[in-house]
């Protein structure tokens, strides 16, 4: 297996990966295959399925696909430029990119949420059309937003396997599982980080060049933890959901120093710190997938705690934990899914969980067995979770889920650390368990604001 710590770890913008980031990939992608096939539309359409019919006005899909037809990328997004395309978009009606004629797009007509076809594939579909002037189909192409802004079309989904053999044959570690994993950590008497690092550097980039993109990946959740700490307000979307951290923050520095502190204030410091990252995400800010958007404040949260609380952490052990963290999150999207669309938010916020446990553990001196534990506790205790975000918002409950996320991440890497890694049930086996849970599960928990809280919580 190989997923490189990259595509576990996208630099983009919220308020989701699978909703927000992957629309606005596909439509980038579409662009480009009409102008790889010399193809010259003169109108486009566009439909959203699944869930992303059901929470896209929530999670900003309309607004993703439009600006991914108009040539914009997660990775390098411009606000402000977004925003005048935007309202360029919505007067002329016209796209306009370089390569491809302009074309007919209204937003109001030509982009349609789907609820009554659910495309095959997986949960998160979307159907790009291109037309001639008088109307004529002249391209058309599905793709799937599979989690984490990872995109695919119909045809590439039926490959996956395929290509999942193919990349195992170029790097020296090719673990399958978590089982695998442990096998050759043994054999080679290599961390798991070590691995990880290797299969990097044999598949993808110079030593330099690494450690400089690894880098940027904590500078930028970083930043985004610091504004969600210095920003309060009412975030976007209608809910009219106050922002919090900056207020708790505040209180809780200016309790430092005051005598005889209670013990368990250490977790509202792990919360406030995923909620900081989770409301800059709620507000469309830039954050870092870890492994999506609606569970990406469980493992900044961690390295933070484990940075600012920890006796003697140090800032070079950071690649040792977003290494090991993306090794067990590439273990779980590989063996069953990250995408809150697909099995709920077991998927989203416990797979995040999993892999901080897991990167906690190593910074904390553990075996490769100790942090399978690590990572097996905290998966096994989000397994059966729902994704049932109030008004189709990344705010309610995922917000302060964070923060009992990376509350358990922590929990369960001294737990493991107290043993010496063996343990009842296997990583595998939790991971398996959280595959077959989200193929029972209904529907109506997976996303779409149907069901849970969703319908129970008054929105207002």
């Amino acid at each position: 297996m190989f997923l490189s710590v990259f595509d576990v770890f996208k630099i983009g913008v919220g308020p989701s990966s699978s909703h927000t980031m992957g629309p606005m990939v596909a439509g980038g992608e579409f662009l480009q295959r009409l102008r790889e096939a010399n193809i010259r539309p003169a109108h486009l359409r566009v439909g959203l399925h699944g869930s992303l019919a059901f929470t896209g006005k929530g999670h900003a899909s309309d607004r993703a696909v439009i600006l991914g037809l108009a040539g914009f990328l997660p990775h390098s997004y411009d606000h402000a430029a977004a925003e005048a395309a935007l309202s360029d978009i919505n007067q002329t009606r016209q796209i306009t990119v370089p390569g491809l004629p302009s074309m007919i797009f209204d937003p109001e007509n030509d982009l349609r949420f789907d609820y009554d076809q659910v495309l095959v594939g997986h949960a998160n579909g979307m159907k790009f059309i291109a037309l001639d002037e008088h109307g004529a189909e002249l391209h058309r192409e599905i793709y799937y937003s599979i989690g984490g802004g990872f995109v695919v079309t119909a045809a590439e989904l039926e490959q996956v396997d395929e290509q999942r053999e193919a990349a195992i044959a170029v790097v020296p570690f090719p673990f399958r599982n978590a089982q695998e994993m442990l096998d050759m950590a043994d054999s080679s008497g290599k961390s798991i980080a070590q691995m990880k690092q290797a299969n990097e550097l044999a598949c993808c980039t110079s030593p330099e060049q690494f450690d400089t993109d690894l880098h940027r990946i904590w500078t930028v959740m970083k930043a985004c933890m610091t504004r969600g700490l210095s920003e309060d307000g009412a975030l976007p979307g209608g809910l009219n959901v106050k922002r919090r951290a900056h207020d708790i923050h505040r209180q809780l520095v200016e309790e430092i120093g005051q005598n005889d502190p209670a013990p368990h204030i250490i977790n509202d410091w792990i919360s406030v710190y995923a909620m900081a990252v989770n409301e800059e995400n709620a507000a469309g800010g830039q954050v870092v997938t870890a492994p999506t958007n609606g569970a990406a404040g469980v493992i900044p949260a961690t390295l933070m705690y484990f940075l600012e609380h920890v006796p003697h952490a140090s800032e070079d052990d950071i690649p040792t934990f977003l290494l090991t963290a993306a090794a067990i999150g590439g273990l779980i999207k590989t063996n069953a899914s990250i995408s809150g669309a697909e099995v709920g938010c077991q998927g989203e916020v416990g797979s995040a969980s999993a892999m901080a446990a897991a990167g906690l553990c190593a910074v904390l001196g553990g075996t490769p067995m100790q942090v399978e534990n690590a990572a097996e506790i905290a998966l096994e205790h989000h397994l059966g979770m729902t994704c049932d975000p109030v008004g189709g918002l990344v705010q309610v409950p995922c917000i302060e889920r964070n923060g009992l996320g990376a509350i358990k991440a922590v929990s369960a890497a001294s737990l493991s650390m107290r043993g010496d890694g063996t343990h009842f049930v296997s990583l595998d086996s939790c991971v398996e368990t959280m595959r077959q849970t989200g193929i029972d599960m209904s529907e109506k928990y997976k996303e779409t604001s149907q069901g849970g809280l969703a319908v129970n919580a008054v929105a207002c």
